[in-house]
């Protein structure tokens, strides 16, 4: 199959086998990265899985892209720009519709493999739009209440299921931010994992087996 047009440029790898409708993993990365860095391990990951690993909108220098900015240099630390995230949400949610009008996925039987920014949108559209998403794997991020769509917790999550982890020593996004993760999910009815590794800002080996451990489960 020939690589479609989307909204996002991406890379695709089709899943094996003769299914028409298959499961998908849709890769967000992080800031500054692009849609290469993920999809670096694609072939690591079961090959039942269609995969999509898309390019965030906005270009940085000299290189990368973002989904939204961060301000750095801001008094009260870092900064997101929550309306740029905010419309990175809505592009991602028309963009999984978009890989499931376009490639032969299962619209039931999507997870999002999300990396710091990436895992940060990953559980803004699926918290927003549950229905869209089966799974998230969010690795090193967390939650912003700020981008998540108005009245969310009135959603119907029955059917979403979440792994997430952290470094214990991450030095970009603090661990304390990614430990409210598990409560907050609990709040609303979510299961969780949560696991952490003795590592920085970063995916530690025995992560990458225990996350693809994990979605075996859930398929």
């Amino acid at each position: 199959m020939e690589k479609q047009q989307l909204q996002l440029q991406h890379n695709y790898k089709l899943a094996s086998g003769g299914s028409e409708k298959n499961p998908a993993i849709i890769m967000l990365h992080g800031f500054g990265s692009d849609e290469n860095d993920l999809f670096s391990f694609a072939n690591e990951l079961p090959d039942t899985y269609t995969i999509i690993s898309l390019k965030a909108p906005i270009p940085m220098q000299p290189y990368g892209n973002a989904w939204y900015n961060i301000y750095f240099d801001n008094t009260d630390g870092k900064f997101s720009d929550t309306k740029q995230a905010i419309a990175s949400r809505e592009l991602l949610a028309n963009c999984i519709d978009e890989i499931v009008e376009k490639y032969p996925v299962d619209k039931d039987n999507i997870t999002l493999l999300g990396f710091s920014q990436g895992t940060i949108l990953s559980f803004a559209v699926a918290l927003s739009y549950p229905e869209k998403v089966k799974n998230v794997i969010g690795l090193s991020g967390y939650i912003n209440e700020d981008i998540l769509k108005k009245g969310y917790a009135d959603n119907d999550f029955s059917n979403l299921n979440v792994y997430t982890s952290h470094g214990s020593v991450d030095q970009v996004i603090p661990v304390d931010w990614a430990r409210k993760t598990k409560p907050f999910l609990r709040n609303l009815g979510i299961d969780a994992k949560y696991s952490e590794f003795p590592v920085g800002h970063g995916v530690a080996p025995q992560n990458f087996q225990e996350f693809k451990s994990w979605l075996a489960e859930k398929q």
